[in-house]
């Protein structure tokens, strides 16, 4: 869903290369049959874009972890796409294999709860925030961003859980060299204003983003408004005075090195790449459900600021030269380890190569 999966996987397949492993990967939804897969993608799409409450809804129903009785699993959809998989499993000899969205958890615990997937699964939980669906305890090991998730997975199912931190790519974390190009492009646009950047992912997902922006052009701040693949955004965002909507961006690590503070709604993988390139991150208006969840979580670890509203958020982009010593020093500790590490020592349990 988005790109923030894809993105991690991707990162995650370069690493497994420098261990001397051959990555495949494989999307989940694709192993669906009668083509659901896509029908989910765009349903979700569709209500994250522009029915928000009936998303939150199915959050409080399926997701939200903690009490409350028992809630639908998702196994049932999951194990529709059983067969494929071990049918890829068996095809490119896997000796691991590794979930980085909620459904494919589901469905290596269920195949290795019940015997049928012979080599381990380890589940690369990237949220802030664990909810149910990432959880099913037939699953070998799970690498968590945060010791506050490792926690609590290992409490809800006692399997092995590690906090390992994001898996960004290097450019993210080193001088970007497209930094000085948008700098040139941010002073051409608004001379002495601080570019702060919206983010409404990939699907360009988010509330009042136009509101958002002829707030902060109001108050002295160049908005640049990351509208994803969202064209109706871009051109709603293009309609208001001293804001630049930008569509797909290839030079991320230019754009993050280049730019005074991101506003994030749903603490995912931008976030992240933001965090590892030293920007401040603020969350605002973020979306329900785990964006929400997720977004709160990041704030509670001193890793973000969170703004409550209009004034909250102006009085946060004011205070951010006093917070980020400290801030710094959190945002460090997150980047601990390599997920991958763990993954190629499950894989060499497993045998002498692994897909």
């Amino acid at each position: 869903m988005g790109a923030g999966h894809d993105t991690v996987a991707a990162e995650l397949a370069r690493r497994a290369g420098g261990y001397g492993h051959e990555p495949y990967v494989v999307d989940v939804l694709t192993l669906l049959p009668r083509g659901l897969g896509a029908g989910l993608r765009g349903w979700y799409q569709a209500v994250v874009r522009h029915a928000p409450w009936v998303y939150a809804g199915v959050y409080d129903a399926f997701l939200r972890g903690g009490p409350g009785g028992t809630r639908p699993s998702g196994v049932p959809l999951a194990r529709l796409a059983g067969e494929r998989l071990l049918t890829l499993v068996d095809r490119v000899d896997a000796d691991v294999v590794v979930s980085v969205f909620h459904l494919a958890a589901q469905l290596t615990g269920h195949l290795r709860a019940r015997g049928r997937l012979r080599v381990p699964s380890a589940v690369y939980l990237v949220d802030f925030a664990v909810h149910r669906q990432w959880l099913h305890p037939g699953n070998d090991r799970y690498l968590c961003l945060t010791d506050a998730a490792a926690r609590e997975v290992r409490g809800s199912l006692g399997v092995a859980a590690v906090p390992t931190g994001p898996a960004v790519a290097p450019p993210f974390s080193s001088p970007a060299p497209g930094a000085a190009r948008w700098r040139e492009r941010f002073t051409g646009r608004a001379p002495g204003r601080p570019p702060v950047l919206l983010s409404a992912g990939a699907w360009g997902a988010a509330s009042r983003p136009d509101a958002t922006a002829a707030l902060l052009a109001g108050a002295g701040y160049l908005p640049v408004v990351l509208c994803g693949r969202n064209r109706r955004l871009y051109d709603r965002i293009g309609r208001v005075p001293g804001a630049l909507a930008l569509d797909w961006v290839a030079d991320m690590p230019g754009l993050l090195g280049a730019s005074y503070a991101l506003l994030d709604n749903a603490a995912g993988q931008t976030a992240v790449q933001a965090l590892a390139a030293g920007l401040p991150v603020i969350g605002y208006r973020p979306l329900p459900g785990h964006g929400l969840e997720g977004v709160h979580r990041m704030a509670d670890l001193g890793l973000s600021a969170l703004a409550p509203d209009p004034p909250g958020l102006l009085k946060a982009l004011a205070d951010l030269p006093s917070c980020g010593p400290a801030r710094a020093a959190q945002v460090r500790a997150l980047f601990r380890a390599d997920p991958m590490a763990a993954v190629a020592e499950l894989a060499e349990r497993a045998g002498p190569t692994s897909s």
